[in-house]
C-alpha cells in the first residue's frame, strides 16, 4: 500500500482511528468500498456509543475506550488529523510496518484517473478566507469547483460523489498535511508561517515542515509570501516538478514573478508575457472585503493561484467583489457613539490577531482566553501604539496582562476576574467606558475560545450581542 492507487479493496484490514467529522465518512467509504474495517477510539461517552451504534449497524467493528493497541492484521491505518503523531497506536503501526493515512491521504489514493486538479492553500491563518476567495474567483472564470478540505465539502465527498469538478480548492491543515505523504498539488501557497500547534508537533522546524509539504510535487506554481521568508525557504526546500516556479506575493510593488499592490490596485507580474516590463491589472484594493493588510495578501494568494491555474484577469475581479467574508472573521457589528464595535472571534491565536489589530489605527482592544502555549510580548510590543485600553477575559488573560505592563505600561487594563459566558457583557460595556469618538473596539482574543465558550464562533456571538445591548441602551 506504499506509493500507488489502491484498486482493490476488497478485504483489507483497515483501522479508522477516531470518531468524527473525518472518521465516520472514512469508514463507511472504506466499507463501501469492501474493506474490513476497525474503527478505535479514545473516548467511551454517549455520543461515541450512539456513532459506534450506526456504524456497527453497517458492518463496522466499532472499539471504544482503547485507541492505543493495533488491532490484529491490519494492513493501514486511516486517521482523525488530530489525533497526535506520538500517540502509541502509531509506534505500534511502524514497528509492524502498517502505513498511516490522513482522510486527505485517503481522499487522494482514492480519486479517479481524470479527477480535478487541486490548488491547495495551508498556513497559519487566512486559509479559509484565501480558500473561499479562490472558490470565488474561479467560479467567476465559469469553472465548476468547491472549496473544500477543512471547510466546506468533505474532500472524500468531492473525490467520489456525482459531481463533476474541473479544478478543487483545498483547505489544508499541518495535521492532513502531516499524514498525506503522496499529495501532489497543481499549485499550492503557504500563506504564512508563525508559532501554532507546537503541543502537536513538537517543535517550530517540524510544523514548518509539515506545512512545507504542501509543495511537493507541485506542477505549476509554490505560491510564497514575499513578506514571509520562512515560507520562501519551504518553497526552496520543496522537491517540485521541473518547470514549477516560484511566485511571491506582497503588499508592495510587485518585483518580477509577483503579484502585489501599486496605487490601489492588485498586480500581477507573474503570469504575464514578459515580467520585466508588464503587470497585469486585476482588481482594485477596494474590490477586498474587508481592506485590511492581511486580506489583502489573502486575495494576492487567491489571485496568483488562479492566475496559475489559467484565469483570466477579469475573473479575480468578479470573484474578489463576488466574495462574502464569514462571520467573526472582521465582522463590523455596529457604530455606537462613533466607535465602532469589530468582531474578529476567529483570531484565536498571536498571529491572527496582530495581523487583525494591524488594521485599525486607535482600539480598545478585548484579548484572552487560552492560550495553547502561546506567548504574547511580540504581539503587545509590536501593537501597543495602537491600543486605547485593553480589557482581558478568560483563564490565560493573565499572560496578556503581564505583556502589557513590559511593553505597552501606559495602556489602561481592565482585568475581568471571570469566565462565565456572562462576562462578554461586562467586557464590552468596560471597552465602551474606555474608548473614544473614532476609535474601534475590537475582539481579537489571540486565545481559544473553550474556557468560556464551545468555540470562537459562540465567542462572537456573544460578543455581538453584548454590543447590540449597548445599542439598544445608546
Amino acid at each position: 500500500m506504499g506509493g500507488g492507487q489502491v484498486t482493490n479493496w476488497q478485504g483489507k484490514r483497515v483501522t479508522v482511528a477516531g470518531l468524527g467529522v473525518s472518521g465516520i465518512p472514512a469508514a463507511k467509504v472504506l466499507h463501501g468500498l469492501g474493506a474490513q474495517v476497525t474503527v478505535v477510539n479514545d473516548g467511551d461517552d454517549t455520543r461515541a456509543r450512539e456513532q459506534a451504534a450506526e456504524l456497527e449497524a453497517l458492518g463496522i467493528t466499532v472499539r471504544l475506550g482503547d485507541g492505543a493497541t493495533l488491532p490484529d492484521g491490519t494492513e493501514l491505518i486511516v486517521t482523525a488529523p488530530g489525533w497526535k503523531p506520538d500517540k502509541p497506536l502509531f509506534a505500534a503501526a511502524e514497528k509492524a510496518g502498517v502505513p498511516v493515512w490522513g482522510d486527505v491521504e485517503l481522499a487522494w489514493r482514492l480519486r479517479g484517473p481524470d479527477a480535478a486538479p487541486w490548488l491547495a492553500v495551508t498556513g497559519t491563518n487566512g486559509k479559509t478566507t484565501t480558500v473561499q476567495m479562490l472558490a470565488t474567483i474561479l467560479q467567476a472564470a465559469g469553472l465548476r469547483t468547491a472549496a473544500v478540505g477543512n471547510i466546506g465539502v468533505s474532500l472524500l465527498d468531492a473525490v467520489l460523489g456525482d459531481e463533476q469538478y474541473d479544478v478543487l480548492a483545498v483547505e489544508l491543515s499541518s495535521y492532513q498535511l502531516h499524514w498525506a505523504p503522496s499529495l501532489r498539488a497543481h499549485s499550492a501557497a503557504v500563506l504564512n508561517l508563525a508559532p501554532d500547534h507546537l503541543d502537536w508537533h513538537g517543535s517550530m522546524e517540524a510544523y514548518a515542515r509539515d506545512k512545507g509539504r504542501v509543495y511537493e510535487g507541485n506542477r505549476v506554481a509554490c505560491v510564497y509570501n514575499a513578506a514571509d521568508k520562512a515560507t520562501e525557504d519551504l518553497v526552496r526546500e520543496a522537491d517540485v516538478e521541473e518547470g514549477c516556479r516560484a511566485v511571491g506575493f506582497t503588499l508592495g510593488t510587485p518585483a518580477p514573478s509577483q503579484l502585489g499592490v501599486v496605487d490601489g490596485i492588485l498586480v500581477d507580474r507573474a503570469f504575464v508575457e514578459d515580467q520585466e516590463k508588464n503587470a497585469q491589472e486585476l482588481a482594485e484594493v477596494s474590490d477586498v472585503k474587508p481592506p485590511a493588510p492581511h486580506n489583502i495578501a489573502n486575495a494576492l494568494a487567491a489571485a496568483a493561484l488562479a492566475r496559475a491555474y489559467g484565469v483570466p484577469a477579469r475573473a479575480v475581479r468578479d470573484g474578489l467583489r463576488a466574495f462574502t467574508p464569514d462571520a467573526h472573521r472582521i465582522a463590523h457589528i455596529a457604530d455606537v457613539a462613533q466607535v465602532a464595535y469589530v468582531d474578529d472571534s476567529k483570531a484565536t491565536n498571536t498571529h491572527a490577531a496582530e495581523a487583525s489589530l494591524a488594521a485599525y489605527e486607535s482600539i480598545v482592544w478585548i484579548a484572552g482566553g487560552l492560550a495553547k502555549g502561546a506567548t504574547f510580548d511580540e504581539l503587545v510590543a509590536k501593537s501597543a501604539k495602537r491600543l486605547r485600553g485593553a480589557v482581558l477575559i478568560g483563564a490565560d488573560r493573565a499572560l496578556i496582562r503581564e505583556a502589557l505592563a513590559r511593553h505597552a505600561p501606559e495602556v489602561p487594563v481592565v482585568d475581568l476576574d471571570r469566565t462565565d459566558t456572562g462576562a462578554m457583557l461586562q467586557a464590552v460595556q468596560e471597552a465602551q467606558r474606555l474608548a473614544q469618538p473614532g476609535d474601534t473596539v475590537l475582539l481579537a482574543p489571540a486565545c481559544a475560545s473553550m474556557d468560556m465558550f464551545a468555540n470562537y464562533n459562540k465567542r462572537g456571538d456573544a460578543f455581538a450581542e453584548a454590543v447590540r445591548e449597548l445599542g439598544a441602551g445608546a
